[in-house]
């Protein structure tokens, strides 16, 4: 019998609406673990501020998820799964606003992955468009970068394939379940991803392939990544999607230039109006990125010296999710608004918080 530990428990929650990583870090700090926040009776859950609506959703996660078993699965299906908590869990993913608690993988995520390019496009790629993908693939790869893409028809396979003819590394993220490779035609490829880099997914095993998973899948692929390439699209394309997604979260965008006759470039061309660096060959690529894996080292030693201060730690390890409010700071910490805002003030200058808007903070690390 698989014990119910903490890491279980960070899978368990996962599986909870209305708990994203703010609100489970929350809990952490509320309950002193997650898995004491599972085995909280239920007035102790309503007295802690969450909202109803929460705390019976995680009454009705009890009777219906058997949490042990759902980890014998996982394992069963040679994959494992990476917490919010854990080291091994992405950094440079750990950094977007709303990061997934809970990852599923299938083979190894490195280190190395730090240094990680999404190329993206259109499934109904032109022969130029695959040929472009694949060739800038191989090139980056060949440069020590690792490739990220989406295991789609088009773009997404010339990416993922480019990168293993250079014998690199790729990661495929899923909009379904671990065990559900989509489309099932690259289930052979699914696998050689497998063996030199890794399958990656927020999606709990068995979820089939959803329209409204996508748009959830797109923000991993570049969350996981340094910058966005986007070979070719058309003017509506998930590929804007995670161009857009990628923006967002401050990292580059990189586009191909199209034929003004080619319909399925014609967002490319719109990025480059808007802003995103136009490319013509690696080269392009690599200077433009070059600055970012810097910044990266840099923040990685910072957040590698943790807040002496136990309050400092305390406001520092809730910040580690969505960014938060000082009035949530203020309410989860039970202290005064002027303590709250020093220890952000020193965070800030150690480098280990940021201002992310109108009196929100997230953590840098």
């Amino acid at each position: 019998m698989i014990p119910l530990d903490e890491r279980a428990c960070w899978l368990a929650f996962s599986r909870v609406r209305g708990v994203g990583a703010a609100r489970a870090q929350s809990l952490v700090q509320q309950f002193g673990s997650l898995l004491a926040a599972w085995q909280a009776h239920e007035r102790d859950l309503r007295e802690c501020g969450l909202p109803q609506f929460v705390v019976r959703s995680i009454l009705q996660a009890r009777r219906d998820i058997d949490v042990a078993g759902e980890v014998a699965r996982v394992q069963r299906l040679d994959a494992h799964f990476v917490t919010l908590a854990d080291s091994e869990y992405p950094y440079l993913l750990r950094q977007i606003p709303n990061p997934p608690m809970v990852i599923y993988v299938r083979g190894a995520l490195s280190e190395d992955d730090q240094r990680a390019l999404a190329v993206v496009g259109t499934r109904k790629a032109t022969r130029l468009g695959t040929e472009t993908a694949r060739t800038l693939s191989t090139d980056v790869a060949r440069s020590g970068f690792t490739i990220v893409s989406g295991l789609a028809q088009g773009i997404d396979v010339e990416a993922h394939t480019g990168a293993l003819e250079a014998a690199g590394r790729t990661i495929a993220v899923l909009g379904t379940g671990i065990d559900t490779i989509y489309p099932r035609q690259h289930t052979r490829l699914a696998d050689d991803i497998a063996r030199s880099g890794a399958l990656v997914t927020e999606f709990a095993p068995g979820t089939p392939p959803d329209r409204q998973n996508f748009p959830r899948r797109n923000r991993i692929i570049s969350g996981l990544s340094l910058g966005v390439l986007v070979v070719e699209a058309p003017e509506r394309s998930g590929a804007l999607v995670t161009a857009t997604a990628a923006a967002e979260q401050g990292r580059d965008v990189f586009a191909v230039p199209a034929s003004l006759n080619n319909v399925q470039g014609r967002g490319c061309n719109r990025l480059i109006q808007d802003g995103a660096k136009l490319v013509m060959n690696a080269a392009d690529i690599l200077s433009e990125l070059a600055p970012s894996i810097q910044v990266v080292k840099s923040r990685r030693a910072m957040g590698a010296v943790a807040p002496e201060d136990p309050f400092e730690q305390q406001v520092y390890t809730l910040l580690r999710g969505d960014p938060l409010h000082v009035d949530d700071l203020v309410r989860t910490l039970g202290c005064d608004v002027g303590v709250v805002l020093a220890a952000l003030t020193v965070l800030e200058l150690k480098g280990l918080a940021q201002s992310v808007g109108p009196m929100q903070y997230c953590a840098l690390t």
